[in-house]
C-alpha cells in the first residue's frame, strides 16, 4: 500500500473517479471501479439523497464515536458502568414501543446471511418468519460484494430475484417469503468508495440510504416496509442518532414517519445496561432487541481488558447458561415485554452434515437445548443460520406459541437484574486449555483468510461464521497471552507458545501459500501480539482487501 493517498486511503492510481452513465451531484465522487448494475444503484439522485443524510449526521457520528473512546478511558480507569442515573424517570416510566407491524408480528424463526444472491433466495424460501440480509458481520464488503448487494435487494423487494448456477440449476423465489430485514454496517465503518466532500462516507448511512432510497416506496406498497437490524450500539445517544436519521429519511421521501421499523442488537456490554433507553430513543421505530452471544462476550473483552479481575475460560465453555449471559438474556426479555417489543434470542450456527449422523445428532441436541431454553424465557423468536434448522427451531417455538405470535403478554415472574449481575464475569469450573486456544487460532485464520477472499459467512467445522467468530476468538487469545493465563495443563500461555500452535494450524488448514493464509497469519499476530488493542480487527484488515475496496479512516 506504499502508493496510496493520504487523504482517501485509497492507491493513487485509483483515485479519479469512476465513469458513470450520469455524472454524480456536486461535492460527492465514485472512486470505485464502475461494475455491471451500478447505474440502477448509484443514480445522481440516490448519491444525493445519501450524500445529504451524511453531511447532515456524520459530525454527530464521529462525536459519538470519541465517546467511545472516552469511555473507555474511564472504564481503564476502574469506573464501573450501571444503570445511568440521568435517565432513571425513562426506566420508570409507563411506555411502550410503536405496534409492530403485520409482516413483524410474528417472528418465532429468523433467518440471517450475507446479500449474495443464491443464499438469499435460499433463507427467504426457508420457511423461517423473517430473514435478516447481512451487510455487516456476514459479509466480506468488498466493492463488488457491497453493490451487488444493493442490486439483490433491489430484486428481492421486487420478487424478481432468480440465480441459474453453472451447471444450469435454477433458483427463484417461492411464492411466499420470509420478511426481509436489512442490516448495515456499524457506526464505526466508512465507505472509502464513495467521497463526499472528500471525506469517506458513513457505511452505515450509505447502506441504509441506497435501500430506503430504492425500495421503501416498493415495499410500502407491496404491504411491507423498510426494516432494520442495527449493529453494534454502545448508547441511548447512538440510538437516538438512528432515530434522527430514520426521521430526516421519511421526510426526505415524503414518507409517514413510523413507517421505518429497526431491531436493535444488544451485543456490547454498554448497550445492556441501556436498554430501556435504546427503545425509548428510538419508539415510534422500534421493533425490538436481539440477543448476540459472540459479539457481547467479544465487547466485554474489550472493555474490561484493563481489569484484573476478567478471566474467561475456552469460549465454548461460556455458554448462554453461565451466570452473567443468562442476567444479560433474561433482562433483555424482560425489558423488551415490559415496552411491548420483540425478544429476539441467539444464533444456531450449525450448519448440517449430509455424511455424518452422528456429528448430526449431537448438534442438533444442542440447538434443540438452546431453543428450548430460549422460548422456555420467553423470547418471541430466535435465530438460524441453515434452512434445514428453521424447521427445528420452529417446531419447538410453535410448542410454547402455539398460534400466538409472540409472548408479549405471558405472565412471567418479576425479574430484577443487577449491575453486579451483568458485571461478574465468573465461568463457575472454567479453564483454558490448548484444544481451546487451538480452536480460537484455527478458525480465525481460516475465517480471515475467507474474509480476504470476499466471503465473509463461512463454513467451518460444520458452523456457519461470521465476523463475530474471529472477534471473540482473537480477543480471547490477545487476553490470555497479555495475563500469562495458566492452561489446564499448567503451563502458561504466551507468545512463544501462541506462536507454536499457530504454526501447526496455520499447516494444517494448507500453509502459507494457500489462498491469503499468509496475511491471515500476519493480520492474527497483529492481533494477538501487539500491546495494544484495536477496536475492531476490520479497521485493521480493510486495507488487506483487494483495492478498491472499503476501508476505514
Amino acid at each position: 500500500m506504499e502508493d496510496q493517498d493520504r487523504s482517501t486511503g485509497l492507491p493513487a492510481d485509483l483515485e479519479e473517479t469512476a465513469e458513470y452513465p450520469l455524472p454524480p451531484p456536486s461535492g460527492v465522487a465514485v472512486v470505485g471501479p464502475t461494475l455491471p448494475g451500478t447505474e440502477r444503484i448509484l443514480t445522481p439522485e440516490a448519491l444525493d439523497f445519501v450524500a445529504g443524510i451524511h453531511r447532515r449526521f456524520d459530525l454527530h457520528r464521529q462525536a459519538l464515536l470519541g465517546r467511545r473512546i472516552d469511555r473507555q478511558i474511564e472504564l481503564d480507569r476502574g469506573v464501573e458502568p450501571g444503570f445511568l442515573e440521568e435517565t432513571a424517570s425513562v426506566r420508570g416510566a409507563a411506555w411502550v414501543v410503536v405496534g409492530a407491524p403485520a409482516d413483524l408480528l410474528d417472528r418465532r424463526v429468523e433467518i440471517t446471511g450475507p446479500v449474495e444472491r443464491k443464499m438469499m433466495i435460499n433463507a427467504l424460501n426457508s420457511g423461517a418468519r423473517v430473514f435478516m440480509a447481512d451487510f455487516e458481520d456476514a459479509l466480506s464488503p468488498t466493492w463488488a460484494n457491497v453493490i451487488e448487494g444493493q442490486l439483490n435487494l433491489q430484486d428481492a423487494v421486487r420478487r424478481s430475484l432468480a440465480f441459474t448456477t453453472p451447471e444450469g440449476r435454477d433458483y427463484a423465489l417461492n411464492d411466499k417469503t420470509a420478511t426481509l430485514v436489512v442490516r448495515p454496517r456499524g457506526w464505526h465503518l466508512s465507505e472509502a468508495n464513495v467521497l463526499v466532500d472528500g471525506e469517506p462516507i458513513s457505511a452505515s448511512l450509505f447502506d441504509f440510504g441506497l435501500y430506503f432510497f430504492h425500495n421503501a416506496e416498493e415495499l410500502i406498497r407491496r404491504g411491507s416496509g423498510p426494516y432494520f437490524y442495527l449493529p453494534k450500539l454502545e448508547s441511548h445517544l447512538e440510538a437516538r442518532l438512528w432515530n434522527d436519521v430514520f426521521v430526516e429519511a421519511q421526510l426526505a421521501r415524503g414518507i409517514e414517519i413510523g413507517t421505518i421499523r429497526a431491531t436493535v442488537l444488544i451485543e456490547t456490554i454498554l448497550a445492556a445496561f441501556e436498554m430501556d433507553e435504546i427503545l425509548y430513543e428510538l419508539r415510534d421505530h422500534a421493533a425490538g432487541l436481539n440477543a448476540g452471544r459472540w459479539d457481547y462476550l467479544f465487547s466485554i473483552i474489550k472493555r474490561f481488558r484493563s481489569s484484573s479481575a476478567l478471566e474467561l475460560p475456552d469460549r465454548g465453555q461460556v455458554t448462554m447458561t453461565v451466570p452473567f449471559m443468562r442476567a444479560y438474556a433474561q433482562l433483555l426479555v424482560r425489558t423488551c415485554h415490559r415496552r411491548g417489543a420483540h425478544a429476539i434470542g441467539g444464533m444456531a450456527a450449525f450448519i448440517p452434515s449430509r455424511r455424518d449422523k452422528e456429528v448430526n445428532k449431537r448438534a442438533l441436541e444442542k440447538v434443540a437445548d438452546d431453543k428450548e431454553r430460549e422460548s422456555g424465557d420467553g423470547f418471541d423468536g430466535t435465530w438460524v443460520a441453515h434452512p434445514d434448522l428453521v424447521p427445528v427451531a420452529t417446531a419447538i417455538f410453535d410448542s410454547v406459541l402455539g398460534t400466538e405470535p409472540h409472548q408479549k403478554l405471558r405472565p412471567f415472574e418479576e425479574l430484577e437484574v443487577s449491575p453486579e449481575q451483568l458485571l461478574d464475569f465468573t465461568v463457575p469450573g472454567g479453564t483454558v486449555s490448548e484444544a481451546g486456544i487451538r480452536t480460537n487460532i484455527s478458525v480465525a485464520l481460516a475465517y480471515l483468510d475467507s474474509w480476504l477472499r470476499g466471503n465473509g459467512a463461512a463454513a467451518i467445522n460444520n458452523l456457519m461464521e461470521d465476523a463475530a467468530t474471529a472477534e471473540i476468538s482473537r480477543s480471547q487469545l490477545w487476553l490470555w497471552r497479555t495475563r500469562g493465563v495458566r492452561l489446564e495443563d499448567g503451563r502458561t500461555f504466551g507468545a512463544k507458545l501462541y506462536e507454536t500452535i499457530r504454526d501447526e494450524e496455520l499447516e494444517a488448514l494448507g500453509g502459507r501459500g494457500s489462498g491469503r493464509l499468509g496475511e491471515a497469519a500476519d493480520l492474527m499476530d497483529d492481533l494477538v501480539l501487539g500491546e495494544d488493542f484495536p477496536e475492531f480487527l476490520t479497521l485493521l484488515a480493510y486495507p488487506l482487501l483487494d483495492a478498491p475496496e472499503s476501508l476505514n479512516r
